[in-house]
């Protein structure tokens, strides 16, 4: 009776373990599936994120590309529109991917662009976790610096836009630039007091709208009567080219909306992969961007202006037409890209501020933020140079060095690939930033300084 007495709890003791280990060993296989845990209360579709995606990367960048063109000359012009893009996408890629990773790590459903970087320091090397704040705030201010650096190119572009309709009009009244952008101060000031993105959405329907026309009137001059190939470059010289570099990037460049718009889905496996939303996405940009600044330049030559709206005719009404809804797009979208470093910016300074003067605290910020944006496009008031100049600051800092930085943080501790080819790949492309920041700011400073001597 003892042996057998034995013997049985021998055999429970081996059941009870094997049940543990089994259950030790689920624990570790189970992975944590993100895409499970999104709660969205409205997810958008696949359609749906491809056009919200479409929309971000389409603007008044794509009007500047003629003259983008202009810098670099055919050939190098149409080659470098589609190198541009695989380094942009590459480098969207590479945030969503490391955003997915270290999502699965902290057990989270989404992440943000900022928590993305937040929680990649807090999980990477030790001696880099100490920097975490300030990766916060970087990236909040490089955000901020996209969209407050993007408006002032709004305010030049819509300032040109009405100079040159109203130089038709009143030829004996012709005012500087700078004269339009002190008028729209007030304007501005007052619609950016909207603080609830529902109120702007009518404005964003209008707005696509009037861009959508505006496309279709410039294509329709653009393709019509295209001169012989003997008033353009196939390649000019390479020290222009920075200023190329820099108006592509600031064109193509949507990554401040490509976290929300993935986080959204309701099907997020079909942003990444071929094909997939992201890349049909920049193949359709870059085509089009390619093709606009290949026809744009070869139609107007040296004398595409920032914008190729300003180079169409004067005294026709069509031509008129799209002058007048490009000024009203760009004026709606200043509204929508300024809603973004708004609300960073406020929740920066919201607990310095007393409960009594909050509201004051708000519109005493927007308005600021405003004169901001209006100055700097007084201090640059050419639209072509302005571009440049954000575009080699801001937009490529957002764009390029953010997501090349953290994925070689995350990856530094597991694993940088064979032969650490994610490592020299990332070299490569810092290198490729440096490039653009150092010449498209020597460029753009070059350019202000010839034109006020």
């Amino acid at each position: 009776m003892t042996e057998e007495s034995s013997e049985q709890k021998n055999n429970v003791f081996r059941m009870e373990s094997t049940v543990a280990l089994d259950s030790s060993s689920l624990d570790e296989k189970e992975e944590y599936n993100p895409f499970e845990n999104r709660n969205v209360t409205h997810p958008t579709s696949t359609l749906g994120s491809f056009f919200n995606l479409l929309k971000s990367s389409l603007g008044s960048g794509l009007l500047a590309m003629p003259a983008a063109f202009k810098h670099t000359g055919l050939i190098p012009g149409f080659l470098g529109t589609f190198l541009v893009a695989i380094i942009a996408t590459h480098c969207v890629h590479i945030l969503v991917q490391t955003s997915r990773d270290i999502c699965k790590e902290c057990r989270r459903g989404y992440l943000s662009y900022t928590d993305t970087c937040v929680e990649v320091f807090k999980q990477g090397p030790k001696k880099l976790r100490s920097y975490t704040e300030f990766v916060r705030h970087f990236v909040d201010y490089a955000m901020a610096g996209v969209c407050l650096g993007g408006t002032s190119v709004y305010v030049i572009f819509i300032a040109s836009s009405l100079k040159n309709i109203f130089d038709y009009f009143f030829p004996a009244q012709s005012y500087p630039v700078e004269v339009y952008c002190a008028i729209l101060l007030v304007p501005l000031i007052l619609f950016t007091q909207v603080r609830h993105l529902k109120f702007l959405v009518p404005f964003s329907i209008l707005a696509n709208f009037c861009l959508l026309v505006t496309f279709a009137i410039t294509c329709y001059y653009t393709f019509n009567d295209i001169p012989s190939l003997s008033h353009v470059k196939l390649a000019a010289n390479i020290v222009e080219w920075p200023l190329f570099l820099s108006t592509a990037i600031f064109a193509m460049e949507g990554i401040n909306v490509v976290m929300p718009v993935e986080n959204e889905m309701a099907n997020p496996g079909h942003f990444l992969g071929c094909p997939g939303v992201l890349n049909i996405t920049m193949c359709l940009v870059a085509s089009l961007y390619a093709v606009v600044g290949l026809f744009g330049y070869m139609k107007y030559g040296n004398d595409v202006l920032g914008s190729i709206t300003l180079n169409l005719p004067e005294n026709e009404v069509l031509a008129l037409t799209a002058k007048v809804l490009v000024a009203i797009a760009v004026f709606f979208t200043y509204f929508l890209q300024m809603y973004a470093p708004m609300d960073i910016l406020w929740m920066r300074l919201k607990g310095k501020i007393s409960q009594r003067f909050q509201n004051h605290g708000q519109i005493l910020m927007r308005s600021l933020s405003v004169i901001l944006t209006v100055i700097l496009a007084v201090a640059v008031p050419d639209l072509e140079i302005l571009i440049g100049l954000v575009g080699a600051i801001f937009f490529s800092t957002l764009g390029l060095l953010i997501p090349i930085i953290v994925q070689t943080v995350h990856k530094w501790d597991r694993g940088l690939g064979k032969y650490s080819y994610i490592l020299f790949k990332n070299v490569i492309l810092i290198i490729f930033y440096i490039i653009v920041l150092i010449s498209g700011c020597y460029s753009s400073i070059t350019a202000i300084i010839s034109r006020f001597s």
